[in-house]
């Protein structure tokens, strides 16, 4: 009986290392994926960093992180088309390296397409202010020299004959409608006391604050890429004499379209100072 079973046991020991090889030849893709994924997320955060680091510009650092985005996605689909692949397969490989690849691609990859989305529905401008006919002058920060060379408009009919700043006034009352001057019931010293405290809480560096001249200039940075924006605060008395009138500009240095973050600066920081925000009479 012994004699019997020993042939019909020989070819299953035989096939063991056989089908073990095409199994580990097959993981060659989930090792793919895994280094693609993460290698996504490292370069991408690399291409950030060394941008507020300053080892590259903002626009080779832009690239660096649309690069790996587009990684990102190459991993998310090799992982998708193996899985497709491997539920026929009779030796199916290990899931766990090509499952770990595509969550962390697709972590990032979600993470940078909600900027991508967010440039979908904002305007390509980068300048956003309270007051469009007479937007406050920054005196101690300097307003960059390109603000109005790429501004939205040049080729709409609509906008024929329009200067760049009557341009941006269009697209930025279409887009910002509902950021305006706000009134205080407080004498402009106690309005810049309280907004130099406000700027300081938030971390921004204050260039300078004259409650006697209704003026605060600062200067916001980004975490990663270490953008800096600049704000002007502007507060004057009202025409009643009684309180004052709040406006407010707040300005990207580099980039065409600020992805809607000065217009959230705005609307965050006079709700912090008025409490309420309401349009100014």
């Amino acid at each position: 009986m012994t004699d019997q079973e020993a042939p019909q046991l020989a070819p299953e020991a035989t096939s063991s290392p056989a089908s073990a090889q095409p199994r580990a030849q097959r993981d060659i893709l989930g090792y793919l994926v895994l280094i693609a994924g993460v290698g996504a997320l490292v370069c991408g955060a690399v291409a950030a960093v060394g941008t507020g680091w300053g080892f590259w510009d903002y626009k080779s650092g832009l690239m660096g992180v649309a690069g790996a985005f587009l990684l990102g996605i190459v991993a998310i689909l090799i992982g998708l088309v193996q899985e497709l692949r491997v539920r026929k397969s009779n030796t199916p490989p290990l899931r766990a390296r090509r499952w770990i690849g595509m969550l962390v691609a697709l972590v990032y990859v979600g993470w940078v397409g909600t900027f991508l989305v967010k440039a979908l529905t904002v305007p390509a401008i980068h300048d956003v202010s309270t007051d469009l006919a007479d937007p406050p002058a920054f005196q101690t920060l300097q307003l960059r020299a390109d603000n109005w060379d790429a501004v939205p408009g040049a080729d709409d009919s609509n906008m024929r004959g329009l200067t760049p700043e009557q341009r941006w006034a269009m697209v930025h009352q279409k887009a910002y409608g509902d950021i305006r001057s706000v009134r205080v019931n407080e004498p402009v010293p106690m309005v810049i006391a309280k907004a130099e405290r406000l700027a300081k809480a938030r971390g921004w560096d204050v260039a300078t604050s004259l409650p006697e001249e209704g003026r605060l200039e600062a200067t916001e940075t980004s975490a990663f890429f270490r953008f800096k924006d600049d704000v002007i605060l502007r507060v004057r008395p009202s025409d009643t004499g009684e309180g004052s009138i709040v406006d407010m500009r707040s300005v990207s240095r580099v980039g065409q379209s600020d992805l809607g973050v000065n217009a959230k600066r705005v609307r965050s920081f006079l709700a912090d100072l008025t409490g309420t925000v309401t349009a100014a009479q």
